[in-house]
């Protein structure tokens, strides 16, 4: 009996022995699998960014052998009489034969390559155009847009060249076929020779990712350009490009279109079609993604509309409305009633923001058209409740998960740190935030998302029911347009990172899905600099302190103004961006 006892205890004290020991082992196997698995992720993530920058510069080393070429064959050309032209003039000369595309394509070329070395846009050569371009001359019929050089945004997709989002996830799959956009815009006799730098993620206003680095704002080196359509911002306003084609989903266009003090339109969803065009968010549907032209002047939007809003473009997505673009609304003369605010009353627009609606509102009225004030229903609600729970309706772990094989921009670190909190943590968060930072409180909770597919169609309701609310008090006053402020002027590189909430101007036309379109209309003076020194903002709280730094040293950059229209009136959006340009022009010529 004794034996059988010691021989038990013996056989359990080598059991627990062994069971300790293969825990202990099995422990330390699964923290070494899990070092080693992110070790292989890291080294396999730096193989690709490496691979993408050396092809990066295999592109850039390419246009300059174009541009070193075409000047051994054909001389000097007028690159700066070509780089004056407007898109207008340019398409006309191009089609009258007054111009050769081969100029032009290599004037652009050059002058592209001369901007990213300054700023650093461009990401990859479309090396493609020369063949294009031959192929074009062959064809009897001239597009609107016959041999018009144009850049792309990183995210449409260009047969044989990746889209990538700023993100290692999506990177090295290059695209069978040409987005919708490019195929129409090619159709149209358009040359796309370029695609440019965007955020990581796309989802920040500056312009910075782990792979091709920051690009600058082309008026100041220690500002953003914005984003995401940051390289293409940039790139037009450094004159590299004489349209580009971005994507608008919170801002995107409009954002780098009022850093860089250009123009930009975000048409109405599925005005444009999204056939190629590459998300990190693909299926979210709370705010409406589209992409748009940006430009130098108004005109040159205009063109592009008319160009794309064609029967072929109707064809190739059923989706689209066959809705050519209606040039007597955009050319009318009639006059406009036109709400207008200076400030929504969540986020104080820095001074020089607030003059530019001020100065615009009297220089409309005294040309004849009629300036109501109007003033955003439930602005809070629609940012938090409706924006910002709708595009993180999941938490953000969709987005999250494309950054699993990324290193994170240093820019992108504040927000993804956000974006990763468990929803019940934002809550918990949030409820200790209120009694102090209820603005911040409230944009944290609304990350949390909207917790089912319950809370889904909840969500789809008050969207809509804002939607009705917002245009029941624009009829309610009769107007025409909507005139409005655009954050302006550039933010210090960094900053956006921790104020995403200055999304708030842009944000909300895309939860309304209303064409919105921002131009330049002043600069930052002395005054406003000066004036910001003593901004409190609404709430006083650490997003106003934090403007103050991300807006300094501001005085000579463009300061833009933001114009809406209804759903599907583009041309009318367009019709207001083009009186604010005119009078705009006229009082500075006085």
């Amino acid at each position: 009996m004794l034996f059988v006892g010691s021989a038990a205890s013996m056989l359990w004290s080598l059991l627990y022995f062994f069971y300790n020991h293969v825990l202990l082992v099995s422990i330390c196997c699964f923290v070494a699998s899990t070092v080693v698995l992110q070790c292989m992720t890291r080294i396999r993530s730096s193989m690709k960014i490496d691979r993408a920058q050396k092809l990066r510069d295999q592109a850039l080393r390419l246009m300059e052998k174009h541009g070193s070429d075409f000047k051994k064959q054909h001389g000097d050309v007028d690159a700066s009489g070509i780089l004056s032209l407007t898109l207008c003039e340019l398409a006309s000369q191009l089609k009258s034969g007054s111009l050769s595309p081969e100029a032009v394509l290599h004037v652009y070329i050059e002058k592209a390559l001369e901007v990213t070395r300054e700023v650093n846009c461009v990401t990859d050569f479309l090396a493609e155009c020369e063949a294009q371009l031959q192929e074009l001359k062959k064809q009897p019929e001239k597009g609107l847009l016959y041999g018009v050089p144009i850049s792309l945004k990183d995210n449409l997709g260009y047969k044989g060249h990746n889209k990538h989002c700023g993100l290692v996830h999506f990177l090295g799959t290059l695209d069978a076929e040409d987005s919708a956009l490019v195929h129409v815009l090619k159709k149209q006799g358009a040359i796309p020779f370029v695609k440019t730098n965007v955020p990581q993620s796309l989802i920040n206003f500056d312009c910075s990712n782990s792979i091709y680095g920051q690009t600058l704002n082309p008026h100041n080196h220690k500002k953003t350009c914005g984003g995401s359509s940051g390289g293409e911002g940039a790139l037009v306003a450094g004159g590299g490009a004489i349209l580009g084609i971005g994507t608008d989903v919170v801002g995107s266009i409009r954002m780098p279109c009022s850093f860089c003090g250009i123009c930009g339109l975000k048409p109405s969803g599925n005005r444009l079609s999204e056939k190629g065009l590459l998300s990190p968010v693909s299926g979210m549907k709370s705010v409406v993604n589209m992409p748009g032209p940006m430009a130098r002047d108004v005109d040159s939007l205009a063109l592009f509309m008319k160009a794309v809003l064609c029967d072929e473009f109707f064809q190739m997505d059923h989706t689209i409305p066959p809705i050519p673009f209606r040039d007597e609304i955009y050319k009318s003369t009639k006059r406009l009633t036109i709400g207008f605010y200076d400030t929504d009353g969540y986020f104080l627009p820095h001074p020089s923001a607030r003059r530019a609606i001020q100065e615009t509102k009297t220089l409309l009225e005294e040309a004849g058209h009629k300036l109501v004030p109007f003033t955003p229903p439930r602005i809070e609600y629609a940012l938090n409740e409706l924006c910002i729970r709708g595009f993180f309706a999941d938490g953000g772990k969709t987005l999250v998960e494309k950054f699993k094989p990324d290193v994170v921009d240093p820019h992108l670190k504040q927000q993804l740190l956000l974006w990763r909190i468990p929803g019940i943590l934002k809550k918990i968060g949030a409820f200790f935030l209120r009694p102090m930072y209820p603005r911040i409180a409230n944009h944290l909770e609304a990350h949390s998302g909207v917790g089912s597919v319950k809370g889904l169609w909840k969500h789809y309701t008050a969207i809509q029911e804002y939607r009705n609310e917002f245009v029941g008090e624009w009829r309610k006053l009769g107007l025409d347009a909507l005139l409005c402020p655009s954050l302006s002027p550039a933010f210090n590189i960094g900053s956006p990172g921790k104020l995403f909430a200055g999304f708030s101007f842009t944000m909300l036309f895309n939860v309304l899905n209303f064409p919105a379109g921002v131009l330049p209309v002043t600069t930052v003076s002395a005054e406003d600099e000066e004036e910001l020194k003593h901004y409190k903002g609404y709430y006083n709280d650490l997003w106003d302190k934090e403007i103050i730094q991300a807006m300094e040293g501001g005085v000579g950059l463009p300061v833009a103004v933001q114009c809406v229209a209804l759903q599907w009136q583009e041309e009318q959006c367009l019709r207001l961006m083009k009186e604010v340009e005119s009078v705009t022009r006229e009082n500075a010529n006085k």
